[in-house]
């Protein structure tokens, strides 16, 4: 990958979650469409992690949050940003639909996981490798 695209988005409840995965396929398929394809599994990856993140946002704070990507040749830099100060915290997952597998699965499977505090809340980051 040659290039750098970049998006910023506003999210509201309750689109939130979905509104996050339609802008992350939006610039993977300005990439391709660029002649930049991403591989699916980077994009399934990246689509759940981005997902998970925004709907952590939404459902553990009070307020909105917003989304930035960062698409490049070393992958897809993701970065949410709500308005608590507590960190996320691992919880067990429960199978029965109870939750506790949004931290767990964004720590499995995203590299450079942080959380950056700030006056008023907080960034969680992760990248995606291409």
């Amino acid at each position: 990958m040659t290039f750098h695209l970049q998006r910023h988005l506003e999210l509201h409840r309750p689109t939130a979650a979905a509104d996050s995965r339609k802008a992350a396929r939006g610039l993977f398929d300005t990439a391709r469409n660029a002649g930049e394809p991403v591989e699916p599994a980077v994009v399934d990856t990246a689509l759940l992690l981005v997902s998970e993140l925004v709907t952590n946002a939404i459902r553990h704070t009070d307020g909105d949050c917003s989304l930035d990507l960062e698409l490049g040749a070393d992958g897809l830099g993701i970065d949410v940003t709500d308005f608590s100060t507590a960190d996320p915290r691992p919880r067990q997952p429960d199978d029965r639909g109870g939750g506790g597998w949004g931290w767990n699965l964004v720590n499995q499977l995203g590299s450079d996981v942080a959380v950056r505090h700030r006056e008023g809340g907080k960034t969680v980051h992760v990248r995606v490798p291409c």
